[in-house]
Parts: structure tokens; C-alpha cells; sequence
């Protein structure tokens, strides 16, 4: 029974990863699909990835550049809409911007008394506007998250790490689970 038992758990570790994505991937698809109102599956996925290409080309173009400025500007004098709107923008930059902010993981000593370390991101390597010289700001993700906290960390404390960030990102939202 116990071989049994272990043969059930084995199978479950193999098949429960790969049948999730195909679900999540499969639903994907099927949303795209359903905004449109198409009949054929996977068409709206090609759909969002052309007119998201589209608009990348347009965007780039000399003449477009100061209409983006003026709704850039429209949308952050609009009281709820700058929250949300500014709060995405700097998100979205922070991972695919050209001024990427998870670029430089960090491991930071919590505590003078224990041998106690978390990984994170330097975020801000001046914190001289509040008035802390000797600060940094650290962004701690979240594990098994998509969420995470900002610390302002003495100098002395951060160690700069050698390792890709996208690994240090993935070994922290693992849990420690993957390797780095």
C-alpha cells in the first residue's frame, strides 16, 4: 500500500505541474479568444501580440512621441487615475523598462546579533531626499507572491551578489526551492 501510496505521489509531482500550466495557458488563450468573439482558439493570442507589436512601432515614431507626453501628463493630474496609472508604469519599468530595477540582488544581514540574511533588489542606491546618507532601498520579494516589502538598509549591511537577478528572483519566489 505504501508503494502504492508513493507510485500516486510521484505521478502527482509529474503530472500536476505540467497539467496546471497547460490549464492556465489554455485559459489564456480561451479569455484573448472570448474578447474578441473569435471561433478559432489561439487567434486572439496572435491578435494581442500584433496590435501590442503595432502600437510598439507606432509609438516609436517622432510624430506619436508628443501625444504620449500630453496623455502621460493627462493621466497623472487626475487624482485616482495617477495612483493607479503611475504605480503600473513604474512596475512594468522596474522588470522590462530600459531603467530595469531588479537588476542588482543584494544580500542583507537583518540583524547585528544572528546570523540572519535575506535576499533582495537595491532599488535606490541614494536615499539622500529623506535625509539618510547612509541608507539604500531594498526590495524583498515575496515568496510563492507577487507582493513584497521595501526596507531602507544601512550601507554596511548589503552584500552585492555576482548572480543573475532573474535567478535570485526565481530561488526567492521558489521558497528556496530552485536552485541558483
Amino acid at each position: 500500500m505504501k508503494k502504492l501510496l508513493r507510485y500516486f505521489l510521484n505521478g502527482f509531482l509529474i503530472v500536476a505541474p505540467i497539467s496546471l500550466t497547460v490549464y492556465i495557458i489554455v485559459a489564456v488563450i480561451n479569455w484573448l479568444d472570448d474578447l474578441f468573439w473569435l471561433k478559432f482558439p489561439g487567434v486572439g493570442l496572435l491578435l494581442i501580440v500584433a496590435l501590442v507589436t503595432m502600437v510598439g512601432f507606432i509609438g516609436s515614431s517622432f510624430f506619436v512621441k508628443p501625444l504620449l507626453v500630453v496623455t502621460e501628463r493627462i493621466m497623472s493630474r487626475l487624482p485616482l487615475v495617477n495612483m493607479i496609472y503611475s504605480s503600473l508604469k513604474d512596475l512594468f519599468d522596474a522588470f522590462v523598462g530600459e531603467n530595469k530595477k531588479f537588476n542588482q540582488p543584494v544580500l542583507v544581514k537583518m540583524t547585528q546579533f544572528q546570523d540572519t540574511y535575506k535576499l533582495g533588489f537595491v532599488t535606490q542606491m541614494s536615499m539622500e531626499p529623506l535625509n539618510l546618507p547612509d541608507k539604500v532601498a531594498v526590495y524583498f520579494p515575496h515568496s510563492y507572491n507577487f507582493s513584497g516589502e521595501l526596507f531602507l538598509v544601512a550601507r554596511e549591511n548589503v552584500t552585492y551578489l555576482e548572480i543573475p537577478s532573474s535567478e535570485v528572483m526565481k530561488f526567492v519566489v521558489s521558497g528556496g526551492v530552485s536552485k541558483l
